[in-house]
């Protein structure tokens, strides 16, 4: 997370230390109206290096994920950066329309305007010639934005509606190229913030076409088939096969793929539930009825059917030298954990490592506990599965009674958000680095 952060921050701030060295005088000037030419100038940059980080994030890009901590961290950092990018356009389309309003009410008395000064080459000629255009279609695209961005951040809104109008938000960011590059201060372009927001708007601008053309992670998506579909009515759970017979890389247990299996409803996030064997070329998944897609994958599922799986993704792969680790799988979130298990025990436990796995869960399957027993088995871990209704709610100190080791232990979480940021404040509190509580951000919207 201090590197979501670090990255949120950070960026903005180069900017503005950029823009700053580049116009020194900007927050000095007197009088409203140079002021506000400054602020017009400084939100815009901002804002556009926001949406281009964001843009470049949308391609799942391989090279930072493990900086990150992976995608799904990535994917926190998007939605962020798209937030901060519409509040700092807010803030750009105020400082450029409130003083217009003001002076139609007579609030505000615009100063004489004096000549412009000569454009200093052909290129700067031809900008001013187009600043008319620019204006007008940026302010469309941004009220074309901010609709699309409150669409992405409106849960409520099904998954298939919002991925089909999610990727219109490219075709709107290079409109907002345009209106940048033309209405940017040319002086800035002979700066070091004209590089950075050069490179920014040309990465941002190349990740856009990528989007448009349905590019995104093509390189990584291989073709599969249905192999075999079981159900676990008690908890509305499907499991499913899928035979890739070519070009699956291989993944670590605790990774996830993206699987289409309906073109119009898009690709879906699910954590591979199995460990890989090559000369049997499966994964398996595990989806539990939380949603209209997944609620009606029974029904639309069948053995043969024909998916397309992309990926792996993810760092959440149980990578430390720790002797004790301790895993957290509530409900759903068991997926990584019993993809780790089958991996320990095909390629034998580590000598000497003690693992604990809790599993509290609201809805109880003997079929599927006594799956998850035999796997916990061969693999050597110790499984405390606590259902709500007998058991009470896991916590804590519960954790801690059961763990002896748990001081020198790392933890490993995936379930509801708020269920692991509570754990993480209370082993905070016991004194547990936070660096040693792992936990998967798994909402990629």
């Amino acid at each position: 997370m201090g590197r979501i952060k670090t990255a949120l921050w950070g960026l903005p701030g180069l900017l503005f230390a950029l823009w700053i060295a580049a116009d020194p005088l900007a927050l000095a000037a007197t009088g409203f109206f140079p002021l506000r030419s400054g602020m017009v100038q400084a939100t815009g940059l901002l804002a556009m290096g926001c949406m281009s980080a964001a843009m470049i994030l949308a391609l799942r890009p391989r090279w930072p994920e493990r900086w990150f901590d992976g995608l799904d961290k990535m994917y926190r950092l998007h939605k962020w950066l798209g937030i901060g990018g519409l509040a700092l356009s807010i803030v750009h389309w105020l400082w450029a329309q409130g003083p217009k309003w003001a002076v139609g009410y007579g609030w505000l008395e615009r100063p004489a305007r004096g000549p412009r000064p000569p454009p200093g080459s052909g290129i700067e000629q031809a900008l001013r010639g187009l600043r008319g255009t620019a204006e007008d279609i940026g302010e469309w695209a941004f009220y074309a934005a901010v609709l699309l961005i409150l669409v992405a951040l409106a849960t409520r809104i099904p998954y298939r509606l919002f991925y089909k109008t999610h990727r219109w938000v490219a075709l709107v960011y290079l409109v907002l190229v345009f209106h940048s590059v033309v209405l940017t201060d040319f002086a800035y372009w002979t700066t070091p913030l004209g590089v950075v927001l050069a490179v920014l708007l040309a990465c941002g601008a190349s990740a856009a076409v990528v989007v448009l053309l349905r590019r995104v992670g093509a390189g990584r998506q291989v073709r599969g088939t249905i192999a075999a579909l079981t159900y676990y009515p008690e908890l509305r759970v499907l499991e499913g096969e899928v035979s890739v017979p070519d070009g699956w890389p291989g993944h670590r247990a605790g990774q996830f793929a993206f699987v289409t299996s309906d073109e119009a409803e898009g690709a879906h996030p699910y954590t591979i539930a199995s460990a890989w064997h090559p000369d049997e070329r499966r994964l398996t998944f595990i989806t539990k009825a939380l949603g209209d897609h997944t609620s009606r994958l029974r029904d639309r599922l069948k053995v043969g059917h024909p998916v397309t799986v992309e990926g792996p993704y993810g760092c959440f792969t149980f990578d430390d030298d720790r002797r004790c680790q301790v895993w957290i799988g509530a409900g759903i979130g068991i997926t990584p954990f019993i993809a780790r298990m089958k991996q320990i025990a095909q390629d034998r436990p580590v000598p000497g490592q003690e693992i604990h796995l809790f599993h509290p869960t609201s809805d109880f399957s003997a079929e599927a506990i006594a799956k998850l027993t035999a796997d916990a088995a061969r693999a050597g871990v110790r499984l405390h599965v606590l259902h709500d209704a007998r058991d009470g709610r896991l916590n804590g100190e519960r954790i801690r009674a059961a763990v002896p080791a748990w001081r020198e232990a790392s933890l490993w979480f995936c379930g509801p958000v708020g269920f692991g940021a509570a754990l993480r404040r209370d082993f905070a509190a016991q004194g547990l680095p936070p660096s040693r509580f792992h936990q998967e951000l798994f909402a990629m919207r």
